[in-house]
């Protein structure tokens, strides 16, 4: 599995899932709103670091932006 589409896919629905949009998670985390677009889109490859302050952008554990489906916590 591509790890950074999985990260997308994931980070996108944890998003929604808060009602948050992409401005408001750029508010929270520091990263542009490019940057988000282009994550969501599985074409960014984070470092740990970056899925660690994204996680806590969206009050999540950063497990959760890496975990596949079916995965329990």
């Amino acid at each position: 599995m591509d790890m950074r589409k999985l990260v997308g896919r994931n980070f996108a629905r944890l998003r929604r899932e808060k009602g948050l949009t992409q401005e408001q998670v750029e508010e929270r985390s520091g990263f542009s709103q490019q940057y988000l677009s282009s994550l969501e889109r599985g074409r960014r490859n984070p470092t740990v670091i970056t899925l660690y302050e994204l996680a806590q952008a969206l009050d999540v554990g950063h497990i959760e932006l890496v975990k596949t489906d079916g995965e329990e916590d």
